[in-house]
């Protein structure tokens, strides 16, 4: 007696379809799992085993062979639970194979025979009808997760029971469907607001045109000068997600199991921000068999570096080729995998080990070495894909004990949202691109012509500055921005001028 279930099985952030084989025969009674099982996979039998006697259904006494197909891929996790007990009842004839081909099954049993939801849901649904599954079966904790996905039946179920008179008795289920529009998960940063920053002009300048454009940011200043403060606002400036970009960013958290709340999109932008502590494979993605790291879930949105020079240099180098290609490819010697990482690179760091370098209040005590020692950590390739430099300076008295309050972040996020509209229309045309940080060589010569003034402007900065090539785009890129912020369409010199003022960190003794 031999019967066949589809399940799904991760490869990164991908679904590939795996087929459960189940045969039962003669011999003496036992279970063999093949198929490249991890530990949990092969602990299900035992799970299953005790599910189905508790279930009061006859697990049979009898040589049981399961076998997961294909057999080359490693298979990770419990959700193989309730395909494998489908299975095993199937070929033992206590449920109906009728409907076993078109329908797919995730799920971890409980002993009683209980659900419990599962990681990875929603890649796996939006991959399914790919697939050429019709309907899908997965624990109720995960069934508002897969029903995101449109034009795919999805059936949640609580119990081993609910899922076996599903496949008896399909007639009388109906598909779970959301009402109306796919809900989103409440805003996280709601009580972070730009008013609360007394003064910082420049600093809440920078952080516009970083939130507008995309742009990568650096805040350098003394101790208490409000750098994290104005980083931990940024999220409350930046526009919601789309409905593509918001898919994408769920499919991450699903994958690591960090969707809290399940059923609903999340609807604003990451933001991450690792301990300086943090490893490189913890910050890209790593391990035997590659999940997603940081940088991966801060995709479309935010990873704050706090005190970017406590972070180790070979730490810091793995972030230079997914901050120019917004993708990282981790590499194994069985597997290889890609995840997505397109986000906004914000830092802060003390100028100096003791932090008062060029402050003129406070004495700096550290001596010339120790200055180039400290920002040794941060290597010129680095600093040079770092768009905004901004030097924020300790506060004046003034502006300390007055209550005074800022521009509150509403009205910034409008402009914000209104430069990243006329962006989004300048590039319908390249679905690739979303911002302006994304601009490559041939969309700057499209959309970034220089008149001579601006041009000769430039040119000075180069040589003055000594600018790379890198560099000179990623003005060109905030001058973009910066225009798009005034409601101008052609670049013109205030708005180089504007920008070449943000590249003057680039090496700071």
């Amino acid at each position: 007696m031999l019967a066949t279930v589809w399940s799904a099985s991760l490869v990164g952030i991908n679904a590939v379809k795996v087929g459960v084989e189940i045969d039962v025969s003669g011999g003496m009674p036992g279970i063999v799992v093949v198929g490249l099982p991890d530990t949990a996979v092969q602990e299900s039998k035992e799970r299953v085993k005790a599910a189905l006697k508790n279930s009061s259904y006859a697990f049979p006494l009898r040589r049981i062979v399961i076998n997961l197909t294909p057999a080359d891929l490693r298979k990770e996790g419990p959700c193989f639970d309730l395909p494998i007990a489908i299975g095993i009842l199937a070929a033992s004839e206590q449920v109906s194979a009728q409907l076993l081909g078109d329908f797919l099954f995730l799920g971890e049993l409980s002993l009683d025979g209980t659900l419990r939801p599962v990681a990875g849901v929603l890649p796996i649904a939006a991959a399914a009808q790919e697939m050429g599954i019709t309907a899908l079966v997965v624990p109720e904790g995960n069934v508002g997760e897969a029903a995101v996905v449109k034009g795919l039946q999805v059936y949640g179920c609580g119990h081993l029971c609910d899922a076996i008179a599903l496949l008896n008795n399909p007639s009388q289920y109906q598909p779970t469907q959301l009402d109306g529009n796919v809900p989103f998960a409440p805003h996280p940063f709601g009580g972070l607001d730009l008013q609360d920053v007394k003064g910082q002009a420049h600093g809440r300048r920078a952080l516009e045109i970083a939130a507008a454009g995309g742009h990568n940011l650096i805040f350098v200043g003394p101790p208490g000068s409000g750098k994290t403060m104005l980083a931990k606002r940024l999220p409350g400036i930046l526009p919601p997600l789309s409905f593509e970009e918001a898919l994408e960013v769920t499919q991450i958290y699903s994958v690591v199991g960090l969707l809290k709340n399940r059923g609903a999109l999340i609807g604003d932008r990451p933001f991450r921000s690792p301990h300086h502590s943090a490893s490189g494979p913890s910050l890209v993605g790593g391990g035997s068999y590659p999940k997603p790291g940081e940088i991966s879930l801060a995709h479309r949105g935010i990873l704050f570096l706090d005190e970017l020079t406590e972070f180790k240099r070979d730490v810091l180098e793995f972030l230079r080729q997914p901050l120019e290609d917004g993708r990282v490819t981790i590499s194994r010697t069985k597997q290889s995998v890609e995840f997505p990482a397109q986000f906004t690179l914000v830092a802060s760091t003390n100028p100096c080990p003791c932090g008062y370098f060029g402050d003129p209040i406070q004495p700096c005590t550290c001596s010339p070495r120790h200055r180039e020692q400290y920002w040794a950590k941060l290597s010129g390739p680095l600093m040079d894909r770092i768009d905004l430099q901004v030097a924020v300076n300790r506060l004046k008295p003034e502006e300390i004990t007055r209550q005074t309050t800022g521009e509150p972040s509403e009205p910034v996020r409008k402009r914000v949202q209104a430069a990243r509209d006329r962006a989004r229309e300048r590039f319908k045309a390249e679905p690739n691109i979303r911002c302006n940080a994304e601009m490559q060589t041939a969309q700057l010569r499209k959309w970034c012509p220089l008149d001579d003034a601006t041009r000769n402007l430039l040119e000075g900065a180069i040589r003055k500055l000594g600018l790379s090539a890198r560099a000179t785009d990623r003005i060109l890129k905030v001058a973009r921005t910066i225009a798009d912020l005034a409601g101008d369409d052609p670049i013109n010199i205030s708005h180089v001028a504007e920008a070449i003022q943000y590249r003057t960190i680039d090496r700071m003794q």
